[in-house]
């Protein structure tokens, strides 16, 4: 196993243990991390958004497989399966992409269909609007607000 999938799954598997410092570690500081809700985290942002979502998932269950990486780049499939806030239950399925640097990820994307998302995260909101850039946003704006509250509660993210 070349050291940057050893790299990914040292991640995922700190993840499936909720060990968000673990996680964290395997970052540069100067990470970059964007998905379909989180579209443009940097450094400390990162590890607040993991830390957040691992301290949330009460229930948070991941799995991953086809981990694949050489020198440079990297990626992986991953599924996480939770309750999310309105009580509903979502299974998402995750694409994620890396950049290695220095022995450590300085780029992450996860690519998932965010509308499938909304369809199990809102119930019928999702499944009629969930497509729509408006709900879209609103999921967004949602979740940056709420990574903002967590990281004001949290001086060690404060920059």
């Amino acid at each position: 196993m070349t050291d940057n999938k050893t790299l990914i799954t040292n991640f995922y598997t700190a993840f499936q243990q909720r060990d968000y410092g673990a996680m964290t570690a395997c970052y540069r500081p100067d990470i970059h991390f964007s998905d379909a809700v989180f579209t443009d985290l940097q450094g400390k942002q990162v590890g607040a958004m993991w830390h957040m979502l691992c301290e949330r998932g009460q229930d948070l269950q991941i799995s991953f497989t086809n981990i694949q990486a050489d020198g440079t780049q990297g990626q992986a499939h991953w599924e996480a399966t939770y309750t999310f806030s309105t009580s509903r239950k979502v299974h998402n399925i995750i694409e994620a992409a890396f950049t290695f640097q220095d022995g450590r990820i300085i780029q992450h994307q996860d690519s998932f269909d965010l509308w499938r998302w909304t369809r199990m995260a809102l119930g019928p909101t999702g499944t009629l609007l969930g497509w729509s850039p408006m709900v879209q946003n609103k999921v967004r704006a949602t979740a940056v607000k709420s990574l903002n509250a967590f990281i004001a509660k949290h001086p060690e993210y404060q920059a």
